[in-house]
């Protein structure tokens, strides 16, 4: 493998080897994308597949999709500038994957459905239908199509090295003798606070080649293979994505000198630690309080009513193979709190105690790509350009599954619903490849004129926000059409639109004009020396401390409320989330009694086509509620300290894996013959499987407490 790399922050250029082996790889995943689907028909073909994709294939387009640059770039990004609680990304995804597979998928199959907005018509009405459509149109094109290509072509251009970057140098000047003299006798706000660090650049022209070469290069597979190609093509790209993430995970840890060093650097600095999978309420980013609720209705509605996800599952040849794959791809995703998020720590880490990183201002998105740069190039050999080409297969992954969801939305639910009702598979087809065609070229335009390519933000939380001011009321439509037969054809319509007013509306209102800085200087979760100059208005910079400090006491202070103490100055998007479904939810109930329901669309529940009764739907709740209960009495006892972090894992874990195995006892008991052990029932029912995905998940959210 070549010699042991040393981290000194002299980069190695790429290697004609590196570029050759990027370049193969390249093509050849692009050629798999188009052998694949070189025989697409019929519109079933091309949108789902032909419904007859293996569970392995589910579980790599599932886990593929959904983990790309947002992942292998956007997560390390924030567990090296925040922390280990963005694992709860990952930990709360398994019940949002759980509850697709046996709340939501069930209903799906049953009606035999292209897209999810189908299933809203079919129980509410086109209006519905319509709506969720266009919502989703908007969030895969231009939520996350147009900041994939931003992340891709901003990584490769870190990946360039000095070739598409420039070294800007920071500003320590504290100005002239006599001003320093006068500082070191009254110290300033500028002179006190952190410097301005030296802060690499990307050149322009190299990020709008590479935004547009992503775009084609994503757009020509999937324009002619469709749902199959993207499928084939996000199995190999999983498979790259693992060897890149966990190559550039060993060799961090490695230099750092392995996750025990890790922990005890993180321990030094005390309330500064980032291995915590818990922040505090008034985090801005990722407070406990929100990450345990907001979130998990984001994983409800990510998992289990977006297209671009749940279209895997419905391309799945039959119901067990779609269950069993979801369950894989749940396993995959408890990989990347190590081989991402811990990296991200590990280099923050690495970072802070080599020289040439000291004075330097290091971006959370261009972490991953200066890693690869500095540990991965010395190896030699291709290694660069096998992780390079990894990384862009990850980003191509999302794309490539966006505009094929996307197109399918367009085709089937706007196209052939209202323009063209006998619409002939060729012409569908011809329809979804223009679709392609358009969405991409206005991608590419929005990556170039409106993304800052040199941002400091965390590219993943953005993400997140923006596609939920537009998701909270669509859920909701989701969750209580499917539970609840009383959900009216009004309700729904009006409660989409409810989410879309309410969820900007909640953000106004509750946020202050506090800035974040201030604010933490204010109460005293930061000290002056903490913070970058650049983070603390300019109009103080030559102000005393002294002066500052009276400022803060007198002016910032009593300006924050006894709740913007306890959530922060601006509101949570997580914390945002749970107002919105809440008051989403009330509209709907009001709305609905208001109303006489649809006998008819009342039975496209999950109680009637998930083949359960309404008694047994409630039992579910009941279980769910007391197992709710259980785990916060554990974690209650656990954060006392009257329980170790270890024991209270292994306790949920039990907890966790019995509960789903009680349910398998009980189909045991009505369906096994007398020649059928429980053991040999267990194994082959997928039920078991995820009882272990959702034991190791429980057992995750208490040990890293």
């Amino acid at each position: 493998m070549g010699p042991k790399p040393h981290f000194d922050g002299n980069p190695m250029q790429l290697q004609t080897l590196d570029l050759v082996v990027f370049v193969v790889t390249l093509l050849g995943v692009m050629a798999v994308g188009f052998f694949a689907g070189r025989q697409e028909e019929t519109s079933e073909d091309y949108f789902l597949a032909g419904k007859g994709i293996r569970w392995f294939g589910v579980a790599g387009s599932i886990f593929g999709s959904n983990v790309s640059a947002n992942h292998m770039v956007g997560m390390l990004g924030v567990g090296f500038s925040i922390g280990f609680a963005q694992s709860h990304f990952e930990l709360g995804a398994i019940a949002g994957l759980l509850l697709m597979c046996y709340g939501f998928l069930p209903v799906y199959r049953k009606l035999n459905l292209y897209t999810l907005s189908e299933y809203l018509e079919r129980r509410y009405g086109g209006e519905s239908r319509l709506l969720y459509a266009l919502i989703m149109v908007i969030i895969m094109a231009f939520v996350q199509m147009v900041p994939g290509l931003y992340i891709g072509a901003r990584t490769v251009c870190v990946l360039m090295g000095e070739m598409a970057m420039v070294t800007e140098p920071g500003s320590t000047d504290t100005g002239d003798a006599e001003v320093a003299t006068t500082q070191a006798a009254a110290p300033t706000v500028s002179s006190t606070a952190q410097p301005l660090a030296t802060q690499e650049k990307v050149r322009t022209s190299y990020y709008v080649a590479f935004v547009i070469a992503l775009g084609v290069i994503a757009a020509s597979y999937t324009i002619i293979g469709g749902l199959k190609a993207v499928v084939y093509t996000d199995v190999i790209q999983s498979v790259l994505i693992l060897f890149g993430g966990i190559a550039v995970a060993l060799l961090t840890f490695s230099e750092l000198g392995g996750w025990g060093r890790m922990m005890m650097l993180d321990a030094a600095a005390g309330t500064n630690a980032k291995l915590k999978l818990y922040e505090p309420m008034n985090h801005p980013d990722l407070p406990w309080t929100g990450v345990l609720t907001g979130l998990m209705f984001m994983h409800c509605y990510y998992w289990g009513t977006n297209q671009f996800i749940v279209q895997r599952a419905l391309g799945a040849r039959t119901g067990g193979e779609a269950r069993l794959g979801i369950i894989v791809a749940g396993f995959l995703k408890l990989l990347i709190p190590f081989f991402a998020i811990g990296t991200g720590v590990a280099a923050f880490y690495l970072f802070r105690e080599t020289p040439a990183f000291q004075d330097q201002k290091i971006a959370p998105d261009t972490v991953f790509p200066v890693l690869v740069t500095y540990l991965i190039s010395p190896l030699g050999i291709g290694f660069v350009g096998l992780i390079a080409a990894g990384l862009i297969g990850a980003i191509l992954s999302s794309i490539d599954s966006m505009m094929n969801s996307a197109a399918t939305i367009i085709t089937v639910d706007i196209y052939r619903k209202y323009f063209s009702p006998d619409a002939t598979d060729r012409e569908m087809i011809r329809v979804g490849r223009l679709s392609i065609i358009a969405l991409m070229l206005m991608a590419i335009v929005m990556a170039v004129f409106i993304m800052d390519p040199n941002s400091q933000s965390n590219f993943f939380l953005n993400i997140a926000n923006y596609s939920n001011y537009l998701t909270p009321g669509v859920l909701v439509a989701f969750l209580m059409g499917i539970f609840w037969t009383r959900g009216t054809r009004g309700a729904a319509w009006v409660t989409i639109i409810a989410g879309l007013v309410l969820s900007p509306a909640v953000q106004f209102a509750y946020d202050s004009d506090v800035d974040r800085t201030m604010y933490d200087l204010a109460l005293g979760h930061k000290q002056l020396n903490d913070v970058s100059i650049g983070a603390i208005p300019a109009e103080f910079h030559e102000h005393s401390v002294r002066d500052f400090e009276q400022h803060l006491e007198n002016d910032v202070l009593p300006r924050i409320s006894g709740l913007h103490r306890a959530l922060g100055p601006q509101l949570n998007f997580f914390h945002r989330v749970v107002a919105v479904i809440g008051l989403s939810a009330i509209v709907f109930v009001i709305v609905s009694l208001a109303q006489a329901p649809d006998q008819e669309k009342s039975k496209n529940t999950w109680s009637v086509l998930g083949g359960h009764a309404p008694q047994r739907l409630g039992q579910l709740a009941a279980s769910a509620a007391i197992s709710v209960v259980v785990f916060a009495v554990l974690a209650a006892v656990m954060v006392t300290g009257s329980l170790a972090p270890a024991v209270a894992a292994w306790l949920a874990a039990l907890w966790t894996l019995a509960a789903f195995l009680r349910e398998v006892w009980r189909s045991f008991g009505e369906q096994a013959s007398d020649k059928t052990s429980f053991a040999q029932f267990a194994v082959s029912d997928d039920r078991s499987y995820a009882g272990l995905l959702a034991a190791a998940a429980m057992f995750m959210m208490y040990y890293f407490y």
